[in-house]
């Protein structure tokens, strides 16, 4: 197990350019089973999370061909079906959040997917309920083996329909489209998710040869095709490290060009921290984060607390909130962050407590920060990455703190970050692999 051992307290400076998109990525990865013919995918982060289902699709029987550091070519004309039924391919998806992306495209094509409970993050509950129904409302036949093993069967084939997601469900919807986009007939979804990744994913199978209307809407309406060709993919950078470069510069003091942003994908992530009193400076499609000694929190009109909570799209990402709440630590002012969707995703906050933070967790869905405006500096400590975000959070602290400070578990981190320590040694920082 790695760790990182962190000297904080010293300003960064420099530019840095996004990665691409991890939850594009798995996603779009997993849309190349939908056809015979070759596709090709730029801007691919190079994280544990997608090399990891680049490896599973390979074992599946995809063809991959590296083009470039960050261009794949994937041809998936001959799928090892079998291969679903072994113990490597359970380990394989067990291991992995992102092969639950597999079953809208094996089901649509090839009438029939299993998959292990998937792996990922441990920030609370985290159900496939929504996948499965809109795949059985569509003809699949789901069968469940144990408490841990998924067996979803179409064998009159999948036929348009009208549903009412019960949650906009990211990859919910995105499972279900890619089933629906080879389904006879016509498949609505209401209470689709339509974040830019989901986006991205309709233009690239539109380009496929898929008919799909209501793009970037919550109201989608798929009219099935017999077969879809090869095409080319470039994904957007990831809004979530955008993100936490943005809260690394106000937190460290740092001034920080964070390069190809496609910023009008970015959706309230810019304005929700100018409320917590970031500058930010647009200079074309790139953010200027300049060196700021103190941060004010925002309050509403009336004078009340602001509260940063998450929303689905375009609401502010729930991916951002671990970031969000660190940096409000040494603003001045508070902030009530609200967590709604996952359970655990606050817990980390007792190692920020330990390194002089006041935070109070309200429960497990709220935290208050009340900001120390710099008086008191944070100090370093021991502690251990819980999840990808909480991860980036804790070296966002640790960068920021006085001293040294260990960060244990980090292969969370690399599982959604690209080589974090040495892009962000290039601006300056003292991040060492142990």
């Amino acid at each position: 197990m790695a760790s990182f051992e962190v000297i904080g307290g010293t300003p960064l400076k420099g530019e840095i350019v996004p990665q691409g998109a991890k939850n594009e990525a798995l996603q779009i990865l997993c849309a190349v089973l939908l056809t015979a013919e070759p596709v090709t995918i730029s801007n691919i982060p190079d994280i544990r999370d997608v090399n990891k289902l680049i490896e599973l699709l390979r074992d599946m029987g995809v063809k991959v061909g590296k083009l470039a550091t960050d261009t794949y070519v994937f041809q998936a004309e001959n799928i090892n079906l079998d291969y679903l039924d072994t113990p490597e391919f359970v380990a394989q998806a067990g291991s992995l959040r992102g092969s639950v992306m597999i079953l809208g495209p094996m089901l649509g094509r090839f009438g029939k997917c299993q998959l292990p409970k998937p792996g990922g993050d441990k920030i609370g509950r985290r159900p496939l309920d929504t996948h499965f129904l809109g795949l059985e409302k569509m003809g699949g036949k789901l069968t469940l083996e144990g408490t841990d093993f998924y067996r979803i069967a179409a064998p009159n084939g999948l036929h348009g329909t009208y549903m009412l997601l019960d949650e906009a469900s990211v990859t919910g919807t995105a499972n279900i489209m890619m089933a629906a986009v080879l389904a006879e007939g016509i498949t609505t979804i209401y209470n689709a998710a339509c974040e830019p990744y989901l986006q991205q994913l309709c233009k690239m199978l539109v380009r496929m040869g898929a008919k799909i209307n209501g793009i970037g809407s919550n109201l989608l309406t798929i009219e099935g095709v017999a077969s879809l060709g090869g095409t080319e993919h470039r994904m957007l950078p990831d809004m979530i490290e955008i993100g936490s470069f943005i809260g690394l510069a106000a937190m460290t003091g740092s001034e920080i060009l964070i390069k190809d942003c496609q910023i009008p994908e970015l959706g309230l992530i810019p304005d929700t921290f100018r409320k917590l009193g970031i500058q930010l400076e647009f200079r074309g499609d790139d953010i200027f984060v300049p060196a700021q000694d103190h941060y004010e929190i925002a309050t509403y009109l009336d004078g009340s607390i602001l509260t940063v909570s998450d929303h689905t799209w375009p609401g502010f990402t729930p991916d951002l909130l671990s970031i969000v709440l660190v940096v409000a630590t040494q603003a001045k002012g508070t902030v009530l962050i609200h967590q709604k969707m996952f359970e655990s995703r606050l817990f980390f906050v007792d190692k920020l407590i330990d390194m002089g933070a006041q935070v109070i967790l309200c429960d497990p869905h709220r935290a208050t920060v009340i900001g120390l405006d710099r008086r008191n500096a944070l100090r370093g400590i021991t502690m251990s990455s819980p999840d990808i975000r909480a991860g980036v959070a804790l070296l966002i602290a640790a960068l920021s703190a006085e001293g040294r400070s260990v960060i244990e578990n980090v292969e969370q981190i690399d599982r959604g970050y690209q080589f974090i320590d040495k892009r962000l040694n290039a601006l300056g920082a003292q991040i060492r692999r142990l």
